[in-house]
């Protein structure tokens, strides 16, 4: 029987173990943490009786593998997400929100009504989309995403209400940072890959329940070996590795820190690609809302106006997506700040934007090593590290930038290269 030993229960090394049991491999999968998600996970801590999360995820529509993932397990997105048309609103209303219709009526629709922006904001911003469309949404690879947008002449307004606070959330990058390329091949898919592509997705649930809990079920239910808590060795991954055959192979899903640490003496070169890796950081602020007539924000998601004093781009009201009643989950990506000073200029961000008075800080977590920096030429590393070794994970070379569905499409990819070389005469 073909035996596939995965290191790492995060997105990827879930989406990797249940592609490769439907292809008649037998999975061990090995976690060295004591619950499953890795950087999409829930936490212990819990608030009206339910856990908080290491971090406010979002998902897209145009994630149709993740969305199929789900479905494998037996979950339903419909029951799980909040569906929401792309609404990039603040709480005075102004800002773009993008009604459920086809492409370009949902544009020209959203950029009609939206409030506070000028003919020439809208008209530079339709004029920018026509010419990437043409472009067939690419550009040279040396841009930035300020570049991308000085070229096409964007306004201001729009650049602070619209394309920074998409950048940051797709690419957790700034925009005189951020890979233009990989910006545009995010757009091209939201924009262009069907209806309810831009949709937003937001979960209802605790990260744990959104995904890696119902994995680890299915794939204990056909047949994983799955070993939570138990960490791989790099003396015990060389072991497995060089005991690799066609049948046998090993494929690493653990963070690229880790597994640069874990493949140093086995593939010193590839080992130094990952450890070269620039990441940034999200912290997600959980505040307490305690006014008396508090019923909740005006819709689920709103965008904040985002500064160098006020760094949060969004919060959730999770009342309104999970039942925690006036729990607010307020996102920083790319966060550069100490956890003390960010909690607190979020704090009074969100109370002055929001006009709350008695709000209580609940938590506040900063994961951060959260993505890659997602720049320019960015060399990644590619998904055969050795004879019989693979790695997978949103960092490994591919077309998206460090994202939920990045991760699952690498997981899955490896899975179908391995099963493609069982075909043949394997590696050996």
């Amino acid at each position: 029987m073909k035996q596939l030993t995965i290191v790492g229960a995060g997105w990827a090394g879930l989406a990797a173990a249940v592609a490769a049991t439907q292809a008649g491999w037998h999975v061990k999968l090995y976690e060295a943490a004591q619950t499953a998600g890795g950087r999409a996970r829930s936490l212990s801590q819990r608030f009206a009786g339910q856990p908080l999360d290491n971090g406010q995820h979002i998902l897209i529509g145009a994630y149709r593998d993740t969305l199929a993932l789900m479905r494998t397990v037996g979950l339903d997105p419909n029951i799980l997400l909040e569906r929401l048309p792309l609404d990039l609103r603040f709480a005075d209303g102004q800002g773009l929100n993008l009604p459920d219709w086809p492409m370009p009526l949902n544009l020209l629709a959203g950029l009609g009504r939206a409030q506070g922006w000028t003919l020439k904001d809208k008209a530079k911003l339709i004029q920018a989309a026509w010419g990437w469309q043409r472009a067939k949404f690419e550009c040279d690879p040396t841009w930035t995403v300020a570049h991308l947008c000085d070229s096409a002449r964007l306004s201001p307004r729009v650049m602070t209400q619209l394309i920074e606070p998409l950048c940051l959330s797709a690419l957790n990058t700034s925009v005189h940072e951020a890979c233009a390329t990989v910006f545009l091949r995010v757009l091209r898919d939201a924009l262009l890959g069907g209806t309810g592509s831009s949709d937003l997705l937001v979960p209802r649930v605790d990260l744990g329940a959104l995904l890696p809990d119902a994995c680890l079920q299915w794939l204990h239910a056909h047949g994983a070996d799955i070993h939570l808590g138990t960490r791989v060795s790099a003396a015990h991954l060389e072991e497995l590795q060089q005991a690799a055959t066609h049948n046998h192979a090993v494929l690493l899903a653990c963070p690229p820190w880790d597994a640069a640490r874990l493949t140093a003496d086995i593939a010193p070169p590839w080992a130094y690609q990952c450890a070269e890796l620039s990441h940034t950081a999200i912290a997600t602020v959980y505040l307490h809302c305690k006014d008396a007539d508090f019923q909740g924000l005006p819709r689920p998601m709103l965008a904040l106006h985002s500064h160098a004093e006020a760094p949060a781009q969004f919060v959730f009201d999770k009342g309104a997506l999970s039942q925690q009643h006036g729990l607010l989950a307020a996102v920083v990506s790319a966060c550069d700040t100490e956890r003390d000073e960010v909690a607190e200029q979020v704090h009074v961000q969100v109370s002055e934007q929001l006009g709350l008075t008695h709000l209580e800080m609940v938590q506040t977590v900063i994961e951060k090593r959260a993505t890659f920096a997602c720049t320019p030429m960015l060399d990644r590393p590619e998904p055969l590290v050795a004879t019989g070794l693979w790695a997978c994970g949103d960092y490994v070379r591919g077309p998206y930038p460090s994202t939920l569905e990045g991760a699952v499409r690498s997981g899955q990819h490896v899975v179908t290269q391995l099963s493609q070389m069982t075909h043949g005469e394997g590696w050996r």
